[in-house]
């Protein structure tokens, strides 16, 4: 680990990093967040009977959107010429919810962590404003990093 923010000049000001003597690798990070709810809340998704539509379908598109749009919500984030973006649903039945996984692929000269984790946040709100006429109360929680793979730190795994 660092003993240093990189996004920090020696005046203390913040910085957008200068990557342009990196290496181009194959870089691809995977995040994953949550959404718990009411049972009846799920029910509704299940069955495609919320009136604002496809629950899932639309955050499938809310979370492609988010990586693609990082650098314009994370003020140091730089733009990347993203090669693929996946991302899938599953159900949380212990807590009664959903969980959310993205992966972001690129080649380039820095990661796509942020591209994930903006990803999986994009897809957890719309599922949340998709939902919240029959349950506000929905909690939005555990979003994190899974692993990253390429560059100069090469591979991290959540253990």
């Amino acid at each position: 680990m660092s003993d240093s923010l990189t996004h920090f000049g020696a005046d203390g000001r913040a910085r957008m990093v200068d990557v342009s003597a990196k290496e181009i690798t194959t870089r691809i990070a995977i995040a994953s967040g949550e959404i718990h709810m009411l049972p009846e809340t799920l029910v509704l998704i299940q069955q495609g009977k919320l009136k604002k539509g496809d629950v899932l379908s639309v955050a499938d598109v809310a979370a492609i959107m988010g990586a693609k749009k990082t650098p314009e919500l994370i003020p140091m984030c730089h733009p990347l010429m993203l090669s693929g973006i996946d991302v899938s649903f599953s159900e949380l039945e212990a807590v009664c919810g959903i969980r959310v996984e993205v992966s972001v692929k690129c080649n380039g000269k820095t990661g796509v962590e942020m591209e994930a984790l903006t990803a999986v946040s994009a897809a957890l709100l719309t599922i949340y404003d998709m939902c919240k006429a029959v349950d506000k109360g929905m909690i939005i929680t555990a979003i994190q990093l899974q692993e990253k793979q390429g560059g100069k730190s090469g591979e991290w795994k959540r253990a």
